[in-house]
């Protein structure tokens, strides 16, 4: 049995070694999607994860599946797009676009995770400066774009979309360069995907990802990590 947790006065998660090992990584039900809530979850390496009509489920797989900035693989036609200058890059310009967009039915599924209460909680986060986009335009249209929260030097993922060709690898590529500038070591990807390892995301086990948690949450991010990309 996973326990339930409660609202109001702080939800105290349980240690992350108690999360089950089928399903891989779940940990707690219940609790809330409050500010303080998310940060202390990332910071222990949790995070939410559940559908509609369920109740909020907290999630700390093992292994966890992690990208080192400097290891993103750019292979050659994701070189190729980023050289062409065919689309253009900005940061935190439209939040709530790149949720919207991650939150859309893709092709293959019923429905989505990103439920209207999970959409709201992070842009909540947005607008207190703890979650961050990455936004990809053609010609004035939002075609694609990735979304997550930073605490001190680590970017968690959440979740990215693309509705143009590489889309969703240029915001990637281009989200990798800046965090490794700026001293970055990791950003999660929380579960494997095909999609996510083929662009250099490796799994590492959760007590190596919660320690590097323990060091780079608490060192402070230049001042200029969320600056407009040029």
């Amino acid at each position: 049995m996973i326990p339930w947790l409660g609202t109001g006065g702080g939800v105290r998660f349980p240690d992350v070694e108690r999360a089950l090992a089928e399903p891989n990584g779940l940990l707690a039900a219940g609790g809330d999607l409050a500010p303080a809530t998310l940060l202390a979850a990332y910071r222990r390496g949790i995070f939410p994860w559940y559908g509609p009509g369920e109740p909020i489920l907290w999630w700390s797989p093992d292994p966890r599946l992690v990208l080192f900035p400097e290891r993103l693989h750019l292979g050659r036609s994701l070189r190729k797009r980023l050289r062409s200058g065919r689309y253009r890059v900005s940061l935190d310009r439209d939040f709530a676009g790149v949720v919207a967009g991650c939150a859309a039915p893709r092709p293959g599924q019923d429905g989505t995770w990103i439920t209207p209460e999970m959409a709201q909680a992070y842009r909540r986060l947005h607008a207190l400066g703890h979650a961050h986009s990455v936004e990809v335009w053609e010609d004035g249209v939002l075609v694609g774009g990735l979304y997550g929260v930073a605490i001190g030097r680590v970017f968690f993922g959440e979740s990215m979309f693309s509705r143009r060709p590489d889309a969703s690898k240029v915001a990637l590529a281009c989200l990798a360069a800046r965090l490794h500038r700026c001293g970055f070591p990791v950003i999660d990807c929380q579960v494997a995907s095909a999609h996510l390892l083929r662009l250099g995301a490796e799994p590492l086990p959760r007590r190596a990802f919660t320690a590097l948690l323990e060091r780079f949450c608490a060192l402070p991010a230049p001042a200029d990590t969320w600056e407009a990309l040029p």
